[in-house]
């Protein structure tokens, strides 16, 4: 075990005090992993557009003052009673959900929606005793989706860890513990478009490029990127999208654009916005008989959508994904091996770098729109 197991930890930590205010770098303390909990040493972090999200408190609790972040890599520092599977040292990527491998949802092969570990965006603590593994001067600093990764050191729950190959590079594999897995898999594991088939993708951010990736490997002869951004269509390209369409160009709906493009529809859609009429027009542009759609995006509390029921008559099919389907402790050692083979590519994702120490820039990257993901160093 390394020096400081068992022991409170000293480091510094970016805490949220209030809702859409800047991060401020702290000494935080760190309490030792209890039961099933390990503490790990972040390497790399970046920023995802959730965490941007729940930082302005928009359409949930606020809850604050908080660590944010999600996306990263680390080593384990130490493990707590009861974890077998994973040792210090051990390379790892914390996941903001999560594999217990004991409910009827790990046991199945068709779920990864954890009974016990699944998201939970208001729970500030962990579920062993409720409590918060950070505090300042005696004060508790919540926890956000059971990660917290802006900070040097941090405590998860066992079954939110994915320990993969320790020959990885952490600041390139660390993007694939939430958003580009999310839509490499929604493509891969969930469209499963053949060789040769047409995809249209909703949203070309990062999450929507990777979807585009997805296709790509897959063989997709064409690729048909919507989004009302006409500046994404050249980066776009590099992620194997042949076509780009913009919603706005156009005097009717984009699905009735999009089938006459096809001859009646694409093979498959992937939707990555989380905007309802978005939603609709991927399941309204896929082709009668074979066609399927895949939702993505996160849509707004209150919203629903309606489509007529012959749509489905007709033979298309509307799904939904999670986190790409991946169970996390399963799935993702062989997404690393995907990059480590070049079959994937991650460096076309990254588009900034900051020390920790200037986290906020990464914050204003995404505001202003200004590239895909930005990894934040967490050594000076």
């Amino acid at each position: 075990m390394s020096g400081t197991a068992g022991q409170v930890i000293r480091c510094k930590a970016a805490v949220a005090w209030e809702a859409g205010k800047p991060l401020v770098i702290e000494e935080v303390e760190v309490a030792p992993p209890q039961a099933m909990e390990v503490r790990l040493k972040i390497l790399f972090t970046s920023l995802c557009h959730t965490d941007v999200y729940f930082w302005e408190a928009k359409g949930q609790t606020p809850l604050f003052p908080r660590i944010f972040g999600h996306e990263a890599g680390g080593i384990v520092e130490s493990v707590g009673e009861g974890v077998t599977d994973l040792k210090p040292g051990d390379h790892v990527l914390p996941v903001f959900t999560g594999e217990c491998k004991d409910c009827r949802h790990c046991k199945s092969e068709e779920s990864n929606m954890c009974d016990l570990l699944r998201i939970n965006t208001d729970r500030g603590v962990m579920l062993n005793d409720n409590k918060s593994r950070f505090s300042i001067n005696g004060k508790p600093i919540y926890h956000f989706v059971g990660t917290s990764t802006f900070s040097e050191y941090t405590v998860v729950h066992v079954g939110c860890v994915a320990k993969i190959n320790p020959a990885a590079p952490l600041d390139k594999v660390c993007v694939l513990s939430c958003g580009i897995s999310t839509g490499l898999g929604a493509t891969l594991n969930v469209a499963k478009p053949w060789k040769g088939s047409s995809v249209a993708i909703f949203g070309l951010g990062a999450v929507g490029l990777a979807a585009a990736e997805g296709a790509r490997i897959a063989g997709a002869a064409r690729i048909i990127g919507v989004d009302l951004n006409p500046k994404r269509f050249n980066e776009a390209k590099k992620f194997g999208v042949t076509e780009f369409v913009n919603p706005k160009d156009h005097d009717k709906p984009v699905q009735e654009v999009i089938a006459e493009m096809t001859g009646g529809g694409v093979d498959r859609s992937v939707e990555c916005t989380g905007n309802v009429n978005a939603m609709i027009s991927a399941f309204e542009c896929v082709h009668d008989g074979w066609g399927v759609a895949v939702l993505v995006g996160v849509p707004n509390k209150d919203d629903s959508f309606k489509t007529h029921p012959m749509n489905l008559l007709n033979e298309r099919t509307l799904k939904g994904t999670f986190f790409g389907n991946y169970k996390p402790r399963s799935d993702l050692p062989s997404v690393v091996e995907k990059y480590m083979n070049k079959e994937l590519e991650l460096e076309k994702f990254i588009t900034h770098e900051v020390p920790f120490a200037e986290i906020n820039k990464a914050f204003e990257y995404m505001l202003q729109g200004d590239g895909l993901r930005c990894i934040i160093r967490m050594d000076p």
